[in-house]
């Protein structure tokens, strides 16, 4: 099973407007949805119902806000990296985590601007990919901000995995693979 958590970050946004936005999956079903003007998850579907009441649900709600501010302080920083983008950049990360035989087996984060794929991290083997040769600066930034890296890092790795662990209790009958049939 996974749980994946999309972040989308905004150094500026228009009135009305939310500067982060995320949407929260496991196996690929959405279950969550979060906006910073609102600055509330909501449940969706199902799944989403079935959790929205657990502890994992409280700090997983707590987590996402404060991942989108940590997010919109970098910003910034890349904007002097990309200076190509023409208007303030949209942070995209996809936070995942894995678990087979009730253990964390794979964890990553995958960041896009603008929506170009940019850069990716394994979690697990500490293993950075650059995708856009134009963020390798990017990549070192991260990397030098060791207190911001570990944050992600425990989000992916540690909290990720314990709230996909709990979820699942909850979830057990209900992420059954689709028959599939004529």
């Amino acid at each position: 099973h996974s749980l994946c958590l999309d972040l989308a970050v905004k150094s500026q946004s228009r009135p009305g407007q939310p500067w982060c936005h995320v949407q929260g999956s496991v196996d690929t079903k959405p279950f969550l949805q979060y906006d910073s003007d609102s600055n509330k998850v909501i449940p969706l579907g199902y799944l989403g119902e079935e959790v929205n009441d657990t502890k994992a649900w409280t700090e997983l709600s707590q987590t996402v806000g404060e991942a989108g501010r940590e997010l919109r302080m970098v910003l910034p920083v890349i904007k002097l990296y990309k200076k190509e983008m023409g208007g303030p950049p949209t942070l995209q990360i996809r936070l995942c985590c894995q678990r087979e035989a009730e253990q964390c087996s794979g964890a990553s984060l995958l960041f896009s601007l603008n929506g170009w794929t940019a850069l990716f991290l394994d979690n697990m083997s500490i293993t950075w990919t650059v995708i856009d040769p134009g963020v390798t600066r990017l990549k070192e930034e991260w990397e030098s901000n060791q207190e911001l890296a570990e944050y992600f890092r425990k989000i992916s790795t540690g909290d990720c995995s314990y709230w996909l662990r709990e979820f699942l209790k909850h979830w057990e009958n209900m992420l059954l693979p689709e028959p599939t049939g004529n």
